[in-house]
């Protein structure tokens, strides 16, 4: 029995429709993943399954005994400490508890039928707590806890006292603990380094009921997933199976209908070429041939599916003005500490061309260390210089290199005084800021918004050392995509400090990881830095690694990616050349039609002879379009 069933729902904001015609089924195991650009209606679906918000049209049913638990039900007294706002997610068996701890003084004062009854509700209380796990239940909080990153310090602070962040997570333990048959979350990843990501996974892996995540993290979804769900375009597309196999599947549907839809669309302009040859002929039979004609192409006219269009994303390059030294970076002996220290003896080299990765737990000193090689913090101890002629641009995660009182466009305006305001509204247009969006204030925007503004301020920077810390926070799924194919192109240098480990593995030369001690090298991507640290932790080799073959394989992959790119825009100008001869062939046959060319032999002729060669060009483009077609089937199938 599905623990709860969608049909037909609608939802409308204003104006704008985020979704209609949805109907779907989550059962007692589905995993699910929710994927979709920011502001598709995600979030709008969750509160919608809660409760807390009702569909325009159509109806949720949801299973009598079933919990439905999400974040954002759980709304804690700050004045709580962290361990005591989420061990309430066990308030049964607490009240269970004080139950049993109360029941000895009534059992002293008790006497005969009395007596036996409250002895058989001790033993029934004492089972459903144990039963329950009221005796690991206590240490289960605090497991989870820790493993989410909390130090052991930090559970006995109020509330209050936390940040955003913090409190997030604490809303993130009273949901795993809950129990709950069916559990909603809502970028559960946001605010956890990786240790306590892939704890996290393991975590649902072995959850017994059943839950959907929204996230942007892909190699999560991969890893907890075993259905996609994707809102795209109003509607909501399925797959059986995780982000990777759904994006697979997608692809594979989009192309067959795209395929579909060309060849349909050829046999149609087909059909009606002999329609009108038919009319122009003008005879009794010719008309009964074309009235038969012209219901076979109005039939396949009405089968005719056109292929989904991509939703606007972001696209653009980063561009290195000017080469920087062969030393990008030289760090020796680097140290800092806030009261405790964050790290001591780090050194660090980045040579020209290089993409390394910083890793390491929250709060291990990975942004501070950023801000010293930009001069905005300074070093208890040791030393560092940036080589010759570089340039660096700066990321920083939480927009606060951002004006808040300043609207898109002046803040543009304000950082680069030589940019037109035609050429600083096209680049606005290339991040998605267009019409009076250009005019809204920065203290308005959504997170994935204010990271659009700072992506472009550092594309406009043309820098030669790239910085970012967390790039990828806030951005929906195709906009990581599009950020990892500008900063794949970019021949800077960078040194990016990030959690999502599809990044890493696409783009690392080395993985940096920081501890209190400094740094330890691992070479390669993300596959490699996990091989190579269980090498180490098994007594394996301390130097860094041979970089893996799936990292020296990434170049061939990367030279087949450009290929299909390169085929595919073959395939797009074909199709327009197409499409641009086929409205000059119905501009020269309506003209051939008009009564002042059909009385006119010589004009006639012409416009006849013109007439045909355009077919026959026609025909070539077809053929033209077919071979980059077959070349484009080609490339994809040796990825298979």
């Amino acid at each position: 029995m599905p623990i709860i069933s969608v049909k037909d729902i609608k939802k409308e904001f204003v104006e704008r429709e985020l979704f209609s015609n949805v109907t779907f089924e989550i059962g007692e195991r589905d995993r699910v993943g929710l994927v979709g650009v920011n502001g598709c209606g995600k979030t709008t679906l969750f509160r919608m399954l809660t409760g807390e918000e009702a569909p325009g049209e159509g109806s949720i049913s949801r299973a009598k005994s079933a919990r439905i638990v999400t974040m954002s039900q759980f709304i804690a007294d700050e004045d709580l400490t962290v361990y005591q706002a989420t061990v309430r997610a066990f308030e049964e068996l607490i009240n269970i508890e004080a139950e049993l701890d109360a029941l000895p003084a009534q059992l002293t004062s008790a006497s005969g039928d009395e007596l036996n009854r409250l002895i058989r509700h001790q033993a029934s209380l004492r089972e459903r707590f144990e039963e329950g796990g009221g005796l690991t239940y206590k240490s289960r909080t605090r497991s989870t806890l820790l493993s989410l990153g909390f130090a052991e310090e930090e559970l006995d602070r109020p509330l209050s006292t936390m940040s955003g962040g913090q409190r997030n997570k604490e809303q993130l333990a009273r949901v795993l603990l809950s129990g709950a048959e069916l559990l909603l979350l809502d970028e559960p990843t946001n605010h956890l380094d990786l240790d306590s990501i892939m704890w996290l996974e393991d975590f649902l892996r072995s959850y017994k009921g059943a839950y959907t995540v929204i996230s942007h993290d892909r190699y999560f979804l991969d890893a907890v997933t075993n259905r996609t769900f994707e809102l795209k375009n109003c509607r909501m597309f399925f797959t059986d199976g995780n982000y990777t196999r759904h994006m697979e599947h997608m692809a594979d549907e989009q192309e067959a209908i795209r395929r579909r839809y060309v060849n349909t669309t050829r046999e149609i302009r087909r059909i009606e070429r002999i329609v009108e040859q038919q009319r122009r002929w003008g005879q009794e039979h010719n008309f009964i041939t074309a009235a038969s004609k012209q219901k076979q192409a109005d039939r396949l006219k009405a089968t005719l599916a056109a292929p989904e269009k991509d939703e606007a994303s972001i696209h653009f390059r980063f561009v290195a003005d000017g080469v920087s030294g062969n030393d990008v970076i030289v760090a020796k002996g680097l140290s800092k500490a806030y009261g405790k220290p964050l790290f001591a003896n780090l050194n660090l080299l980045l040579k020209r061309g290089e993409r390394v990765f910083l890793l390491g737990p929250n709060g291990c000193g990975k942004t501070t260390l950023l801000k010293i090689f930009i001069n905005r913090e300074k070093p208890d101890s040791g030393s560092f210089y940036l080589g010759a002629n570089v340039r660096p641009g700066y990321y920083e995660q939480h927009s606060q290199t951002l004006n808040m009182d300043n609207t898109v466009i002046e803040e543009i305006r304000d950082n680069f005084p030589r940019m037109s305001d035609t050429q600083i509204r096209t680049a606005l247009g290339a991040f998605l800021f267009r019409g009076d969006d250009v005019f809204k204030p920065l203290s308005l925007l959504s997170g994935g918004e204010r990271a659009r503004v700072q992506l472009l301020k550092l594309m406009l920077s043309r820098s030669n050392l790239l910085l970012l810390d967390e790039p990828n926070n806030h951005l929906d799924i195709a906009s990581r995509e599009a950020l990892e194919r500008a900063l794949e192109e970019y021949d800077g240098s960078m040194l990016i400090v990030t959690h999502d480990r599809y990044l890493v593995e696409r783009l690392a030369d080395r993985v940096l990881e920081m501890n209190e001690n400094g740094v330890e090298e691992y070479l390669g991507g993300y596959e490699d830095y996990l091989a190579q640290k269980a090498a180490r932790r098994n007594g394996g080799p301390l130097k860094p690694q041979k970089k893996s073959d799936s990292a020296l394989d990434y170049r061939a992959q990367r030279e087949r990616q450009s290929a299909i790119n390169r085929a595919e825009g073959e395939v797009r100008r074909a199709e327009e050349r197409i499409k641009s001869a086929e409205g000059e062939l119905a501009s020269l046959t309506y003209e051939l039609s008009t009564p002042e060319v059909a009385t006119d032999y010589k004009e006639s002729h012409r416009l006849s002879v013109e007439i045909d060669a355009k077919r026959e060009e026609i025909d070539a483009l077809y053929a033209a379009w077919e071979a980059a077609e077959e070349k484009l089937s080609q490339l994809a199938s040796q990825g298979d």
